[in-house]
């Protein structure tokens, strides 16, 4: 169907819903620092990685109602738009609230409302409902997402900003987004303001941070309430013991933390981020190459075994479409593979021209039905995270 696409049958699992297959993998070898270590990609050189044998997957949630597309509008009731939450028992569905029908419904008089009446009401109900899963859900501990992808130019950092912003704009803040790439990646650049520190230097000075104070001297404020750890072009390249270290120290003061990834799988510091993830985000386009790097992610992931092995089996996947040209047979095919990996979540986030901009990255300058898209991607987020630490 598209380029590398007949690689996929090696990357293929069972779907584990209703009834788990079960496999086993030998032992991950552990690295210095006792970090996991992926199996080697392949045309490396490294020791060959052992084919997965059978253990017990986990049960897989079942997966969240995509975003449904609306129209751009600038009436919504969601507080990203300055709106308090839409209150479900306010009024049943089949009483229109706007329009004509409105009108007489006020006076008394009984109408069948429109579809579009009914449609509207349904949508703003399920965005509630989404704004209600995020703003409610709370931990025993500070939580953490990876968002990555090996292949570029998927969204990757956009998604790192936006769903954290989003989560900081629906509970309040608490929610901090750090640059896990082994070297500089992007996420300074997408953010909003200009730090005079960041993760470089926040590296350099971990042992010396005891306040939340200190800590916040190393971020970029956003006006979602999240707060950005970036870096400078000339940082040094992070170990797995530096994002580990900083990962330590930001949820001593954070409840969410979420980690923008780079594009090499056995790098140190993805391993380190790994080590310390809740849940895995995956962003691809409507492309074949993205979809198959994922593919590999979770491969990979799953020949590690173990908490790796869980965050493959867990993942949300998030469908970013950038404005470029897409086919829907490849769409289709896209989903197949997903499907057959054993991918039970994919949301859609639509093309935004802002994000597409390629400059710092404002929640509040999307399109309404971007920054809904986001809070439905959110709730996936929580909705995982609840299911993955409520039993640690």
């Amino acid at each position: 169907m598209f380029g590398g696409a007949s690689r996929a049958s090696e990357y293929m699992e069972e779907d584990t819903i209703g009834a788990p297959t079960s496999r086993r993998t030998a032992k991950p070898a552990e690295a210095e620092g006792g970090l996991p270590v992926l199996p080697p990609m392949p045309g490396q050189v490294d020791a060959p990685v052992e084919t997965a044998t059978a253990r017990e997957a986990p049960e897989i949630s079942p997966a969240p109602p995509a975003a449904v597309a609306a129209p751009a509008r600038s009436d919504s009731t969601s507080i990203l738009f300055g709106g308090a939450p839409t209150v479900l028992a306010d009024a049943p569905a089949s009483k229109p609230t706007s329009g004509w029908q409105g009108f007489l419904a006020k006076l008394g008089l009984s109408t069948k409302p429109r579809p579009q009446e009914v449609a509207r009401r349904e949508h703003a109900e399920r965005q509630a409902r989404f704004e209600e899963e995020v703003r409610r859900a709370v931990w025993t501990r500070a939580v953490s997402v990876l968002v990555a992808n090996r292949k570029g130019g998927v969204g990757k950092t956009p998604a790192s900003v936006l769903l954290s912003g989003t989560m900081a704009a629906i509970k309040g803040g608490s929610v901090a987004v750090i640059d896990a790439a082994d070297d500089s990646g992007a996420l300074r650049l997408r953010a909003e303001g200009t730090p005079r520190l960041g993760m470089g230097e926040l590296v350099r000075d971990i042992a010396q941070i005891k306040t939340a104070g200190q800590l916040k001297g190393y971020t970029a404020p956003q006006t979602s309430f999240a707060d950005v750890i970036g870096s400078a072009p000339e940082r040094p390249r992070l170990s797995g013991e530096d994002v580990v270290n900083v990962s330590k120290v930001v949820d001593e003061f954070y409840s969410i933390r979420v980690m923008d990834s780079g594009n090499v799988y056995r790098a140190e510091a993805f391993q380190g981020a790994v080590s310390v993830t809740d849940v895995l985000v995956i962003p691809i386009t409507n492309a074949g190459d993205a979809v198959i790097d994922a593919l590999e992610l979770l491969r990979q992931l799953r020949a590690a075994g173990g908490a790796p092995k869980k965050l493959a089996d867990t993942a949300v996947i998030l469908r970013m479409h950038d404005g470029r040209p897409e086919s829907p047979v490849v769409g289709e095919e896209v989903e197949r593979l997903l499907r057959d990996a054993g991918m039970n979540t994919l949301l859609d986030i639509p093309y935004d021209a802002h994000i597409a901009e390629r400059g710092e990255i404002t929640l509040g300058k999307l399109q309404p039905v971007t920054r809904e898209a986001f809070v439905a991607a959110a709730a996936a987020v929580v909705r995982t995270l609840q299911d993955n630490v409520s039993n640690d």
